[in-house]
């Protein structure tokens, strides 16, 4: 019989290391899910030439397949990690981010690809807002960006695995399409399949883990509804402008994730598997270095004894973002990897000093609903409107040829937005931390 790795809040407060497996578990689960959620982009002009779809029918089923789920559940997913068991709940989501690799691996139509992506997507962003919730109580608040830098590698990982898994099973299946087990498969379709029984593997180590103790409570789990909102309500100074500074970093990144790939085929003449080593190994370092910047920052801040210096490096991040949002139309190749990496890089600093900024500033029983919250929002602009705003930015300035052009215009424009929002809430921030 497996060992069990106990997780459970000791009275005192426990050692990093002591956590750390149970960290490193998370972020492995993670790293599945948002390679799941992600690995469509990678073979979408595969898909696009086989279905015969349009840009515009990609931009549904890579954005507004992932944006309306995430606006129906995450809330009530949020509202579960709050008072149910969030161990057992993560699982389930892993399980419905598999099958809809798997459901994307069979799509027929369009309908059947956007139900598919769809699951992807709420198995995914679902499972984050429990992972979020599991860190924040297996340590106490002063260790929490240290622990929270650990699960955003694992989804670090996950987006670096979207490009460099993906396209090198992608590369595998086109170079053996004629042989094998997949021999009458199209090669994005094999590719998905593999993805799914690779994420089912990479989830089992869940079973290991047991639900922790839940820290700073202050209504009580079970809190009614209106008392869950008043806390909220009490908070909205800070909490408004910290949403709006976060769906905007997620705008830019979510249409540079999405239409990158396209790009570099269009504009810069590279097929996938050229770009899907390279792309793979910048989105994991980005990851990687954001992570830890984003983490190292949030524990720096809290230490500082300032009024919001828990938000000083998301403010500093957002403002690098403007200029490396012109990526898309850099003069060649080393410039457009240099300033999408710095893009992704802001983009993850922002969203870990986000995260503990949830976990530090509000109680127990309201974080999960307030993640749910975040994602809900920012899947519903950021994946629903900003991928579909590229393309109609492009139409406008001459078709699908301009959708470099399109892409610049959206990332520098919601880049200047989250300056301004995170200044606000570091601004704002509520004086005494919970």
């Amino acid at each position: 019989m497996a060992t069990i790795i106990p997780v459970v809040a000791p009275a005192s407060p426990p050692s990093f290391l002591h956590i750390l497996p149970s960290l490193l578990i998370l972020a492995l689960a993670m790293a599945a899910g948002f390679t799941m959620m992600g690995s469509f982009s990678m073979v979408q002009e595969g898909a696009k030439a086989e279905m015969a779809l349009s840009d515009f029918q990609l931009s549904l089923v890579q954005g507004v397949a992932a944006a309306v789920p995430l606006l129906l559940f995450s809330i009530p997913i949020g509202l579960l990690v709050d008072r149910t068991n969030r161990l057992r709940l993560f699982i389930g989501l892993a399980v419905v981010w598999t099958i809809g690799t798997f459901l994307t691996a069979t799509a027929q139509s369009v309908t059947m690809l956007f139900i598919a992506r769809m699951l992807a997507g709420i198995g995914t962003t679902g499972a984050l807002t429990a992972a979020l919730s599991l860190c924040a109580d297996l340590c106490p608040p002063h260790q929490r960006g240290r622990a929270l830098l650990i699960v955003t590698l694992g989804k670090a990982l996950g987006q670096a695995g979207a490009f460099a898994l993906a396209g090198w099973l992608l590369s595998f299946f086109l170079h053996d399409a004629a042989s094998g087990l997949f021999a009458n498969v199209a090669p994005w379709r094999a590719t998905h399949y593999a993805l799914a029984a690779i994420s089912a593997a990479l989830v089992l180590p869940m079973l290991l883990l047991r639900e922790p103790a839940r820290r700073e409570v202050a209504a009580g789990i079970h809190a009614p509804w209106r008392v869950v909102m008043a806390e909220l309500w009490s908070r909205r100074a800070f909490l408004g402008p910290l949403f709006i500074g976060q769906v905007s970093v997620v705008m830019a990144d979510a249409a540079a994730a999405i239409w990158a790939s396209p790009v570099l085929s269009r504009s810069y003449g590279l097929a996938p598997p050229d770009f899907a080593g390279w792309m793979g190994s910048l989105i994991f370092l980005t990851g990687v270095v954001g992570s830890v910047l984003g983490g190292v920052a949030a524990d720096i801040g809290q230490k500082s004894g300032r009024k919001g210096g828990l938000l000083i490096g998301a403010v500093i991040a957002a403002g690098l973002g403007i200029p490396a949002a012109l990526f898309p139309i850099m003069p060649g190749i080393p410039s457009f990897a240099v300033a999408l990496g710095a893009l992704m890089l802001c983009g993850t600093v922002t969203g870990l000093i986000t995260s503990v900024a949830l976990t530090v500033m509000l109680p127990n029983e309201v974080r999960g609903l307030c993640i749910g919250a975040f994602i809900a929002l920012a899947g519903l602009i950021g994946f629903g409107v900003a991928p579909t705003l590229v393309t109609a930015i492009s139409g406008l300035l001459g078709g699908e040829k301009h959708l470099g052009e399109g892409l610049a215009v959206v990332g520098v424009t919601v880049s200047c937005v989250s300056l301004g929002a995170f200044w606000l809430a570091m601004k704002w921030v509520p004086v005494k931390p919970i």
